[in-house]
């Protein structure tokens, strides 16, 4: 892992998801090079010997203080970090209440359909987690950062949540998880960490799912009745889904 992080990333196209990433990536960097410089080792032989040695902890210190000194903040990450350090962390932009209530995803791939004679209007697909002997029917709500997740666990979770998130590994949502009606994660697979909590709890769940044009508070179904997505599905690239829709009655 030492030795990946050190590589050329313009070599390989790596591109760093933000301005504070790419300022720690560059930072670290160039610890490393003048680590090496001193070392007097050829690169071989410093990546595989002293290399997992050059970088200390108070490194890392002082490279988080001279980003927070320079004005970066770090994105907001598990709820635990922001609590105890709030000067470190931002708020995600547009994950307010008031920018929620038109927020919505818009997956290009989301098969769509006129309401049937149930007045169900399909608005896309998942991959089912569990085959429960029902389908799971809630009031969607979107969870994208951890302020919600605060707020809610403060507050309570609000009655018949599906909460959608695009977060797979789960850390997001632990703290209230359990409270769910059901859950729809635009990542990951049935076997993402969100995947295994939501089976754990005994939670409905879609994964990898493709949905477009569910609003914050609108009534939603999903089939969570359908048949789970295997293992073998996903190694031989069969598709096997389970429906969204919309809920106009």
């Amino acid at each position: 892992m030492m030795a990946r992080l050190y590589l050329d990333t313009d070599k390989y196209g790596d591109e760093s998801p933000s301005p504070v990433v790419a300022a720690f990536h560059s930072a670290l960097h160039d610890i490393v090079r003048k680590r090496w410089k001193e070392s007097g080792d050829e690169w071989k032989d410093f990546v595989f010997g002293k290399a997992v040695e050059s970088i200390t902890a108070e490194d890392f210190e002082q490279v988080e203080k001279t980003l927070l000194d320079a004005g970066h903040r770090f994105d907001w990450s598990a709820a635990i970090s922001p609590q105890e350090r709030p000067e470190a962390y931002k708020p995600a932009a547009g994950t307010s209440d008031e920018e929620m209530a038109d927020f919505c995803f818009e997956h290009p791939d989301a098969p769509t359909a006129e309401a049937d004679g149930e007045g169900r209007e399909l608005r896309g697909v998942g991959d089912n987690v569990v085959r429960y002997d029902d389908n799971t029917v809630g009031i969607a709500r979107y969870v994208r950062a951890s302020n919600r997740v605060l707020q809610w666990l403060t507050d309570g979770v609000p009655e018949d949540t599906i909460a959608i998130i695009d977060d797979s590994g789960g850390t997001l949502t632990a703290p209230i998880l359990e409270q769910f009606k059901g859950v729809i994660c635009a990542g990951g697979t049935v076997r993402s960490h969100l995947g295994i909590l939501t089976r754990e709890y005994g939670i409905p769940c879609l994964m990898n799912a493709k949905i477009d044009g569910i609003k914050e508070g609108e009534r939603v179904e999903f089939e969570s009745s359908a048949r789970a997505k295997t293992a073998e599905d996903y190694q031989s690239g069969k598709e096997v889904t389970a429906n969204v829709w919309r809920l106009n009655r």
